[in-house]
C-alpha cells in the first residue's frame, strides 16, 4: 500500500525571497483589491465595449483554468475563456515583474468586463485573480471586527 503524504504547505515568504520584492509584492494584492473595489463602487456610464451575451444557463462543460497574465493581450483571452463559460484564476505575477501600472489596467479592465456581463471577479491572495461567468458568484467569507460586527473580509 502507498505511504500517504502531505503536500508541504505553500510559504509566502518563499514567493518573496524567489521575487526579491518583498514590499512590492504585499502591495500587489493591496492594489488589486483597490482597483476591483474602486469599480465595484463607482458608477460609470456604458462602456463602448461590445460585449456578447452569455448563454443563459451554463453550458454543458465548465472548466476551471489556470491562466498567466504576462502581457495586456492576455486580457482578451481571459475575456474569451469567461465569456465561453469557463472559471479563471489570472496569476498576475508576471506582469506585476514588468509593470504594476499595466497589472492596474489589466484588473481594472477585467472588473469592468466582468460586470458587464453579469460574473464575478475576486483577489485570491497576494497574486491571483479569480473571474468566473455570470451563473457562478465568488463566496466572501466574512471576518469578526474588534468590536464583534461582521465584516466582509
Amino acid at each position: 500500500m502507498p505511504e500517504h503524504r502531505t503536500p508541504k504547505p505553500f510559504k509566502v515568504e518563499t514567493l518573496h525571497s524567489l521575487l526579491g520584492r518583498r514590499g512590492r509584492l504585499s502591495s500587489l494584492g493591496k492594489t488589486i483589491e483597490k482597483v476591483i473595489d474602486r469599480i465595484r463602487g463607482a458608477e460609470r456610464p456604458e462602456v463602448a465595449e461590445a460585449v456578447e451575451e452569455a448563454p443563459a444557463g451554463p453550458p454543458q462543460k465548465v472548466y476551471f483554468k489556470a491562466l498567466p497574465l504576462r502581457d495586456l493581450e492576455d486580457v482578451d483571452a481571459i475575456k474569451r475563456e469567461v465569456k465561453s463559460g469557463n472559471i479563471i484564476v489570472a496569476r498576475v505575477t508576471p506582469l506585476a515583474k514588468k509593470s504594476v501600472e499595466d497589472v492596474k489596467r489589466a484588473v481594472s479592465e477585467l472588473s469592468e468586463f466582468t460586470q458587464l456581463v453579469g460574473g464575478d471577479i475576486a483577489r485570491l491572495g497576494e497574486e491571483r485573480v479569480v473571474i468566473t461567468p455570470s451563473f457562478v458568484r465568488i463566496w466572501r467569507r466574512r471576518a469578526v471586527a474588534e468590536e464583534g460586527v461582521p465584516t466582509a473580509a
